[in-house]
């Protein structure tokens, strides 16, 4: 048997997805993609169609496009180069312990590489069972959910099926919470303690959490078990909400709203961190380290520090590293 055929695990880890270039016509192919998903957007179709192909894809790509070139850099994407990084070093680990029968890679739910493009590549190199790893610690309908679709649409009109396993979520792993609060021990080390630590969590509309959707419990869930292991007290830290869209009522407290009111109420430093997201993006680096710092200081804040996301650091590589060898228990 060569090695094209020798039954192997495969480990694929999926993030959310980026242009594939900082430019209007690359923005537009994935926005389309991204916003034509009724698990994003639950509309009836016929009215949100109209909407989405009549003013936002003919509005919306140049201004995101302008948004993207701010963080992009010679190698790309942040979010597709940490997403490589954490999968190169994950593959590392798994190599050292169990040589070439454990396949990782990565794929995107929107854009490139393609959730079908690389879940084939992996069948085609004997990978006979398949983990899959959202790299969302909270679960949302909009993002894991997603993925669980994408991933049934890869495989709907195969012959054979992989036996399957599916990560829906790791928000309360202990590796994780103290990766997160390891994180944020090291940045305060540098930079001090400021008067509130502010946990900021993508929205979704609330609608969607009335209808079930764990979502927001699981992000307060998250911040509660941080800050229990810091030991902050009550008075010290908040959970906020960014990236709202639309005229619809989305998770409240707005982050914007919030950070643009709090000099008001005598907290004029504030440190940010955003445990919803597994690696540096465009949500974590444009808006809350610069749109957000712009908001906080121009309404009277004098210090603002933005931790950074996770990424493919030591600790969280580590903790990847423990959820997916549990998950992996009677397959190796």
């Amino acid at each position: 048997m060569n090695d094209a055929q020798r039954p192997r695990i495969g480990v694929l880890l999926t993030n959310l997805g980026t242009p594939d270039a900082p430019d209007k016509a690359a923005v537009k192919r994935y926005l389309k993609e991204f916003l034509s998903d009724p698990r994003v957007v639950d509309l009836s179709r016929w009215q949100w169609v109209p909407i989405l192909r009549g003013i936002i894809l003919n509005t919306r790509p140049a201004k995101s496009a302008a948004a993207y070139a701010t963080v992009w850099t010679e190698q790309g994407s942040p979010l597709m180069i940490h997403t490589q990084a954490q999968t190169n070093a994950l593959s590392h680990i798994m190599s050292e312990r169990h040589g070439d029968d454990v396949v990782v890679d990565f794929a995107m739910r929107y854009g490139n590489p393609s959730m079908a493009s690389v879940v084939e590549k992996m069948l085609d190199a004997g990978v006979e069972k398949l983990l899959v790893l959202p790299l969302f610690p909270q679960y949302s309908g909009a993002t894991v959910g997603s993925t669980s679709d994408a991933l049934n649409d890869c495989l709907e009109s195969r012959r054979s099926m992989p036996n399957l396993r599916f990560i829906s979520g790791y928000h309360d792993n202990e590796d994780y919470i103290a990766a997160l609060a390891l994180s944020i021990k090291r940045y305060q080390a540098e930079h001090g303690v400021p008067k509130k630590l502010v946990f900021s969590y993508h929205g979704v509309p609330q609608r969607y959490c009335d209808e079930g959707d764990p979502y927001e419990q699981q992000c307060h869930r998250t911040t509660q078990l941080v800050v229990d292991l810091l030991g902050l007290t009550e008075d010290s830290y908040m959970t906020v909400f960014q990236s709202r869209f639309g005229r619809e009522e989305w998770l409240r407290p707005y982050a914007d709203e919030t950070l643009a009111d709090l000099p008001s109420q005598g907290v004029d430093s504030v440190q940010v961190i955003c445990p919803g997201f597994s690696a540096d993006c465009l949500e974590t680096i444009e808006e809350m380290g610069d749109e957000n710092r712009e908001v906080f200081i121009d309404n009277g804040g004098t210090s603002y520090g933005f931790i950074p996301c996770l990424n493919s650091g030591q600790d969280h590589v580590a903790a990847l590293a423990h959820l997916i060898e549990d998950q992996l228990a009677g397959w190796l």
